[in-house]
Formats: structure tokens, sequence, C-alpha cells
């Protein structure tokens, strides 16, 4: 069983370790990957700089990594 994601994960952890987390991202408009912030930024503060529900999308990645 794969470790769930959480909003305090950086993105690009998330992504390294669940590459199929790109078509969230992608849904919501993030092309995070190419972006410096991704190193740095959390799922929690990515999401909210883009205005969308943290929370949310870590449901919504851990039901695709299921």
């Amino acid at each position: 069983m794969s470790q769930k994601v959480t909003k305090d994960m950086s993105i690009i952890d998330i992504v390294q370790q669940h590459p199929e987390s790109l078509e969230i991202f992608a849904k919501y408009g993030m092309g995070c990957i190419g972006c410096a912030a991704a190193k740095f930024e959390n799922l929690e503060a990515g999401a909210k700089v883009h205005g969308f529900d943290p929370d949310e999308m870590v449901a919504e990645i851990n039901a695709l990594i299921g």
C-alpha cells in the first residue's frame, strides 16, 4: 500500500512518488512541475496561491492513487 498524500508534502515529492497525480494538478490548472516553487512549496500553499481547496485536492489525489 502506498503512502497517502498530505497537504504538507511538497508538490515535487507528491509527483515523484505518484506521477499519476499530475492529472489532478493539470485539472486544477497547476502545471506546477516546471515551476521552481514546486520544489519548495507544499500542496496546501500551492493550492491556496491558485485559489483551490487543498483538502479537496488531497482527497482527489488519494482517491486516484488509492
